[in-house]
């Protein structure tokens, strides 16, 4: 093997740029513009949640015009994230948030690239790199002094070959959990329909009606001033952030932020109890989860909004309607990302939906159970396989397999 930089085996390492910073808007089709939420598992998706530019804009953001077979690395946000452009890809263009990398195929593979990008070496060196701020990332230059161990071409093909077996494993294991979301999607609308169509003439009722109470049945998450950075602890009682809710409507149960039984009794207004729905209120507007968690006590923090239902509103069933029907809602204003542009409690009190009988928001949750059931056995099955893939990817670069 040798020892090069990233620099010594490609032709191009760029990034892109934000087309509103520009004065351009983006279009409701036309160019794919790459963002790093479509980088994901080796994979890269240009035709869900994806924004797109006209042919002008694509023109004018030249420098960021992504070809077959470049690899795209996450330099923002969830850093790290690579793939390989496919060959059959459309014409693409990208955000400054992902790093476009143009490698020399006589020096190095493409496919070995975005692997290695993936593995512990390659994370070592990019966790030392980070920038600090609000938002973590890597510049070009640091992109460019990755160090790589590279072996010969022939080589790079035989570790390739043997990860692309390994990573078809967990690909197919993905794809399953996502048909099984899939799934609930269209199960929701068979059984609730279109909620702007309401062809089942459900009553429409507001929001408001539904709540515990009109004291406790929303709730914004307490002022900056009120918790401060410095106040959270090691562990304690948990805090949850925005980070625990999907784009898919699930709540995961693992805080990273923890508060002292002193601090929660001073915030007890904000607590949570099981069955209550949390919403993030910034960054991707909208997400929301119904809270199951093994905490008896937690808090909501500064950007989520809680809701707290009485017995006529199952809380699943409506974020299930916010998660799979937001663009036919009246009220609700999303963006070119999907993401709704603004909420806050206001709008939620006086948003108007179609409210079905209460036995049969039971059966969609009575058929959630089970669907999330067969994902908890798919999600193992598939950390089995990912961590036999850690172990092959970490074996190739070290010079072991």
């Amino acid at each position: 093997m040798t020892m090069v930089t990233l620099s010594d085996v490609t032709k191009i390492v760029t990034k892109g740029t934000t087309p509103t910073t520009l004065g351009m808007a983006f279009q409701e089709n036309g160019i794919p513009f790459i963002r790093v939420n479509n980088i994901h598992d080796k994979l890269l998706n240009f035709k869900d949640d994806v924004l797109y530019i006209d042919e002008q804009t694509h023109k004018k953001l030249s420098r960021s015009v992504i070809k077959p077979r470049d690899v795209l690395i996450s330099i923002a946000g969830s850093i790290g994230r690579s793939c390989v452009v496919p060959d059959d890809a459309p014409d693409l263009n990208c955000n400054q948030a992902v790093c476009i990398i143009r490698c020399d195929f006589e020096k190095i593979l493409p496919e070995y690239l975005s692997y290695w990008l993936g593995g512990e070496i390659a994370r070592s060196q990019i966790t030392n790199s980070k920038v600090t701020g609000v938002i973590q990332n890597l510049s070009l230059t640091q992109v460019k002094a990755l160090n790589i161990d590279l072996p010969p071409l022939a080589e790079q093909r035989r570790i390739t070959s043997i990860l692309d077996q390994a990573n078809e494993l967990r690909q197919k294991r993905q794809q399953a959990i996502e048909k099984l979301d899939h799934l609930l999607q269209a199960t929701f609308i068979e059984m609730f329909g279109d909620p702007k169509i309401n062809p089942y003439k459900f009553n429409i009722e507001k929001l408001s009606k539904f709540y515990i109470d009109s004291k406790n049945g929303t709730k914004c998450g307490p002022f900056g001033s009120a918790l401060k950075r410095h106040e959270y602890v090691e562990n304690g009682i948990p805090v949850w952030s925005m980070d625990v809710i999907t784009l898919s409507g699930e709540f995961i149960d693992n805080p990273s932020l923890w508060v002292t039984n002193e601090k929660f009794r001073e915030l007890e207004s904000y607590s949570v109890e099981q069955g209550d729905v949390i919403i993030s209120r910034a960054g991707t507007v909208g997400k929301m989860g119904v809270v199951h968690s093994q905490y008896e006590k937690s808090l909501i923090s500064t950007n989520l909004i809680r809701l707290r239902f009485g017995n006529n509103l199952l809380p699943e069933y409506f974020v299930g309607l916010m998660t799979y029907c937001k663009h036919r809602l009246s009220r609700l204003q999303t963006g070119a990302d999907g993401a709704f542009t603004h909420m806050n409690t206001g709008i939620l009190d006086n948003l108007e939906f179609p409210s079905p009988p209460i036995e049969k928001q039971k059966q969609f949750v009575d058929f959630l159970h089970m669907v999330n059931n067969n994902k908890q056995i798919l999600l193992k099955s598939y950390k089995r396989i990912n961590d036999l893939f850690v172990s092959i990817q970490n074996q190739a670069f070290s010079g072991t397999l």
